[in-house]
């Protein structure tokens, strides 16, 4: 719509009254102006009561159309407020169609309000000499220019209604800004104070520092204001802000605790270390009475462990001297990855070290006693059979399968152990072995069972 629209000339309030008011007493001069008018006078053409109701008719639907066009112009600029306030926000395809609509809209209104100006330039209805049927066009003409600009009007208000989910979402954001990019500031200052206070108890934080740092640039992009780059991408930038500033104040917080942790996990990996040269020196004798007393099967397999437990005690004490180094050079990311290094090289010598003693412990028990071991396999075995065929006249071959090879292999293992030097690991191996797969089958059946099929 253009910005400025002639206004339309407003009938002057009272005015047709006064009028009317005048051509009733009209008559009572008549006689003394009639000479005069017929001498060439300017006095006013009477066209008697009609052509001054017809005039009355044609001034109200002026009214009434002046009325109309300025509740369509307003409507107009409000919503164009409201569409300003999406396309600051908005650039989804729907935004995008909701401006090109209104454009849309903008130019029947404008056609309308054409359509209105040119039939109030039309027609003076103030000339003293309107004519009645002048009038009567003028009325027709501003009552059509009236029901043009009402059914704008209503058009204007069907587009604004639907509108709501979009202007809805676009205040929302609107709204969202400033409190965003206020708790943006405010986590970049409690992140400055807390690595003041880090920095206060000794610790330097260079690497939260930097990170801290990095952020002056957005600060200065939202200091910038959204009229700049826009108010999605602020407050994306806002909230990213507050998040990294918050984590970096988080971070600085927990560095005095992390500090002290990473001196306790030295000092108690240290002592690991020491222990476990100690254990590693205690694997050798255990393998002599495992060569002694058993056939190599049951451990050449161990072979290497106090070679390996050796070499890794080594190097676990090597990336602990490098931990400690990082920790007094305040580097707390490669210190904690060394301290890690290093426990995870204790706990595999630590496994393997046991690894020895506990096979000793259990070889001398298989060879005081293997029926132990094998009445809780058949144990395992005949629960399984009775779950299976619980409910049953004959077992599922799925279920009945599995658990007579577990038989045969369990008898298959005893067997082994006849002869003058049998190999009591495989057989406990074996027998380890039946029982998962009994626990396979019981797993199974239950399963099925619970789901009803």
């Amino acid at each position: 719509m253009p910005r400025a629209r002639r206004r339309p000339p407003r009938h002057a309030p009272g005015s047709a009254l006064r009028d009317t008011l005048a051509l009733v007493a009209l008559p009572l001069v008549v006689p003394l102006v009639l000479p005069g008018a017929f001498a060439g006078g300017g006095t006013r053409r009477w066209f008697g009561g009609r052509a001054e109701g017809q005039r009355a008719e044609a001034q109200a639907a002026k009214d009434a159309a002046a009325a109309a066009f300025y509740e369509l112009d307003t409507a107009q600029r409000d919503l164009r407020i409201s569409i300003e306030t999406i396309t600051a926000v908005d650039d989804s395809p729907a935004a995008r169609r909701a401006v090109s609509d209104f454009e849309a809209v903008g130019r029947r209104i404008d056609e309308a309000s054409s359509r209105y100006i040119e039939a109030v330039d039309a027609h003076d209805l103030d000339r003293d000499d309107l004519e009645a049927a002048t009038a009567a066009r003028a009325r027709t003409e501003l009552t059509r220019a009236k029901e043009e600009l009402d059914r704008v009007k209503q058009e204007l208000d069907r587009f604004a209604s639907g509108l709501g989910p979009l202007l809805g979402k676009a205040e929302t954001q609107l709204a969202r800004l400033a409190p965003a990019v206020e708790r943006a500031r405010q986590a970049l200052r409690g992140a400055s104070d807390a690595l003041d206070a880090v920095r206060a108890g000794g610790l330097r934080a260079d690497d939260l520092a930097a990170r801290l740092a990095a952020l002056a640039p957005e600060l200065t992009k939202l200091n910038q204001g959204a009229g700049q780059h826009g108010v999605p991408h602020t407050l994306q930038r806002a909230e990213q802000v507050a998040r990294e500033a918050e984590a970096v104040r988080a971070e600085a917080g927990r560095l005095p605790e992390r500090a002290a942790e990473i001196d306790h996990r030295l000092v108690s990996l240290r002592t690991r270390a020491q222990a476990l040269t100690t254990r590693s020196e205690q694997v050798e004798p255990v393998l002599s009475e495992l060569r002694r007393r058993f056939s190599a099967a049951c451990w050449q397999d161990l072979q290497h462990v106090p070679d390996q437990a050796g070499e890794n005690v080594r190097q676990a004490e090597a990336k602990l001297a490098q931990a400690r180094s990082a920790r007094e050079e305040q580097r707390w990311p490669d210190a904690t990855a060394l301290l890690s290094t290093a426990r995870a090289l204790l706990n595999t010598t630590d496994e393997a070290v046991s690894a020895a003693g506990d096979r000793l412990t259990r070889l001398n028990a298989v060879q005081k006693d293997p029926q132990a071991e094998i009445d809780r396999t058949r144990f395992a075995i005949r629960d399984a059979q009775r779950l299976a065929m619980a409910g049953r006249t004959t077992p599922d071959p799925r279920h009945a399968r599995p658990l007579d090879d577990s038989v045969a292999r369990l008898e298959r293992a005893i067997a082994s152990l006849e002869g003058r030097h049998p190999d009591y690991w495989h057989f406990l191996t074996e027998t380890e072995a039946v029982r998962r797969s009994v626990a396979d089958v019981v797993a199974g059946i239950r399963e099925e069972r619970g789901s009803g099929r």
